[in-house]
């Protein structure tokens, strides 16, 4: 385990993702919440680090995480919550909620957004008043800034809005300046809305999300990541799988693809092509996305949202498993990997 970047945070390999405690997609009962959280410390060597966000069920994620950890006995320095900012929990007026239709099951409250000076340190209030009295976030961002500035009209609205999230982390950063966080960080999924906020913003760590993957690592991507080492920035590596598709699943970066449609098929055959060398070594495709994830330098850890516990021991394990040299050979044989990937 080693400090995130040049910040005083120690940073395990692992992060955990939270989205699942608060019903992405389905609603887990109190005891699968509870064993999920409980295999955190299971597998940990040291203190836990786990990722949440007020907008996860409309801050029933962080409600269960504070819940839980007091039902486990778990001190607040046995953990390190790292808490993403920008959306305020409401209540609920209408029989759904309004933010992100169709996405979290069975929530009891709405959710809008808030990002501003003003709005952010609302945020941040709420989270730890959700979290209850005993724990409170270490680590801060501004959350899914890339998609604050799409939704712009225009580009008038564009730069008020660049405004706002600028505005935001002077809040956070002030939060830091009084000792009530340690580190102030940005995640996104367009990672060039992180490099141009970082010529304002000079972030402790950063969180790329479907941006470095197996599938997904732009030359730019890696020159900005030899950038942020030369800074002393840490970088944690998120969505791995490109939302599930490199593992079979039918999304690809939280769209629904089709093997029949013109635009999706060359992704599929990609898929296929991938998953051939991997049966020919016996090698599961998570597994490979889980250590390419890994294999540049700059990258301190990845975050994952395992929904299932057994699955955590198993990734564990794999951190000090090399996968064959000539696994990786064949990958860049067959042009699924660049061979020119300095990393392996």
């Amino acid at each position: 385990m080693k400090k995130l970047g040049q910040t005083e945070v120690n940073c395990p390999r692992i992060i955990y993702g939270t989205s699942y405690l608060g019903n992405l997609y389905r609603e887990l009962s109190w005891e699968q919440k509870l064993s999920l959280i409980r295999e955190w410390f299971m597998v940990a060597d040291g203190k836990v680090m786990i990722d949440s966000a007020g907008k996860y069920g409309a801050g029933l994620a962080l409600e269960v995480i504070g819940q839980g950890l007091e039902a486990l006995g778990v001190a607040p320095d046995q953990i390190t919550i790292s808490n993403k900012l920008g959306w305020y929990r409401v209540p609920l007026a209408a029989s759904a909620p309004t933010f992100e239709p169709g996405v979290w099951a069975k929530l009891e409250y709405d959710a809008v957004q808030k990002i501003s000076y003003d709005g952010i340190l609302e945020c941040w209030e709420q989270g730890c008043e959700l979290l209850g009295n005993t724990y409170k976030p270490e680590l801060v961002s501004v959350h899914d800034p890339d998609e604050y500035l799409a939704a712009a009209l225009d580009a008038g609205d564009r730069q008020q809005r660049l405004k706002d999230i600028v505005d935001a982390y002077a809040a956070l950063f002030e939060l830091k300046e009084q000792g009530d966080v340690k580190a102030v960080g940005v995640g996104a999924k367009d990672w060039q809305v992180i490099r141009e906020l970082y010529s304002r913003v000079k972030f402790d760590w950063v969180m790329l999300a479907n941006t470095f993957t197996l599938y997904h690592y732009p030359r730019e991507v890696i020159a900005f990541l030899r950038q942020l080492q030369q800074d002393g920035v840490g970088v944690i590596n998120s969505g791995i799988f490109n939302a599930g598709f490199l593992t079979g699943g039918e999304y690809f970066d939280y769209r629904l693809v089709c093997a029949d449609k013109p635009a999706d098929k060359p992704l599929f055959e990609w898929r296929d092509r991938f998953f051939a060398v991997c049966d020919r070594y016996a090698i599961t495709p998570g597994d490979a996305c889980f250590k390419f994830a890994l294999s540049a330098p700059q990258i301190q850890a990845v975050a994952l949202n395992p929904g299932k516990p057994s699955r955590m021991a198993h990734n564990k394990a794999l951190l000090d498993a090399d996968l064959p040299i000539s696994f990786w050979k064949a990958l860049k044989n067959e042009g699924l990997i660049d061979p020119d990937y300095p990393y392996l």
